[in-house]
């Protein structure tokens, strides 16, 4: 049933946009940065190519943007364009970079690799998965944000890499999820990423309590499906489901009454995910007491991320409240 659900969404969001495994024996097993990259920091002329061959992220510079590039555009940090995807903040995309770059010279762990070598040697789509991280207080939650790219790519540099980014800055320890493109692929992934974080919990300084899963397009699909049906279903360990699901512009339909409390936001501009397709979802949600709140932007159009210089600007702050709420 739950194939049958992703296949039938994957088809519809194709149309309009666009065994239980564990964590790794070895505990944490990051890729660390192997020597010290270009002096200086990266600038908006910065060209991408520079920041993906950066010696300081080892071998795992090119996840950084989406793997190939027939789904991006321009050359440097401040010119990116992503399909699908509007209100790209340049300042930000080099906030980010620089970001990775400070603290993979410092020597922290900023990437996860959430298969072993082995695994990756017997499915070679999975050497393109892995967990970024950006640390907030010790001991604090933690949230996985998804980027969404039509499950044909990940977008992580404008909608997921931001978000936890800002959730770091609050305090939260937050993971920006790499994916297999495809609906089922990645909701493994993420259930298989849940699953590292919560075997490697001590070793991440992360309450595992309440976490919360973020996503925006593609990326909201997964967050809700594995808010839906939890880590197991999807190949993961038995665990809890998220104690709050934040969801960004896609039109969802199905739910289920173990929902977890769920938060939505989305412009009414957008032409590919339907706003009253979002809001009569949460509405039926709501029927059954699972708490949720909806939030419409008007004439904003689909995939403005943070959406900084906006009219949704400052919506994360509300989303963060928002899982605040239901925390014990």
């Amino acid at each position: 049933m739950i194939k049958q659900f992703l296949a039938a969404s994957l088809l519809l969001l194709a149309m309009t946009a666009c065994g239980n495994q564990k964590p790794p024996d070895n505990a944490l097993h990051p890729t660390a940065a192997v020597e010290e990259g270009t002096t200086g920091m990266y600038t908006s002329d910065t060209r991408i190519t520079e920041v993906v061959g950066d010696p300081v992220f080892g071998d795992y510079g090119r996840l950084i943007f989406p793997a190939g590039n027939g789904y991006y555009s321009g050359d440097t940090l401040g010119n990116l364009s992503l399909t699908w995807y509007t209100h790209i903040d340049p300042e930000m995309t080099v906030e980010v970079a620089n970001y990775f770059r400070e603290h993979a010279q410092k020597g922290d762990v900023i990437f996860y690799d959430i298969y072993t070598d082995e695994e990756k040697a017997a499915d070679p789509e999975k050497e393109n998965t892995g967990l970024f991280f950006f640390k907030g207080t010790p001991g604090a939650r933690f949230a996985v944000c998804n980027a969404g790219g039509a499950f044909a790519y990940v977008g992580a540099i404008h909608d997921s890499f931001p978000h936890a980014l800002e959730l770091s800055k609050e305090g939260y320890n937050a993971f920006a999820l790499i994916y297999r493109p495809g609906a089922q692929t990645a909701c493994e992934d993420l259930a298989r990423a849940i699953s590292f974080i919560f075997a490697n919990a001590e070793e991440l300084e992360v309450d595992t309590s309440c976490y919360s899963l973020w996503g925006g397009s593609a990326g909201a699909r997964m967050a809700a499906w594995l808010g839906s049906y939890g880590p197991a279903a999807f190949g993961g360990d038995d665990l809890p489901r998220p104690g709050t699901v934040v969801m960004q512009y896609t039109g969802l339909s199905e739910y289920s009454p173990d929902d977890p409390p769920t938060y939505v936001c989305v412009g009414d501009s957008d032409g590919i995910a339907s706003w009253r397709t979002m809001q009569r979802r949460l509405e039926a949600m709501s029927e059954l007491g699972i708490d949720t709140e909806f939030h419409c932007y008007s004439g904003l159009g689909h995939g403005f991320g943070r959406g900084t210089g906006t009219v949704a600007e400052g919506w994360i702050d509300d989303a963060v409240t928002f899982w605040e709420n239901h925390m014990k």
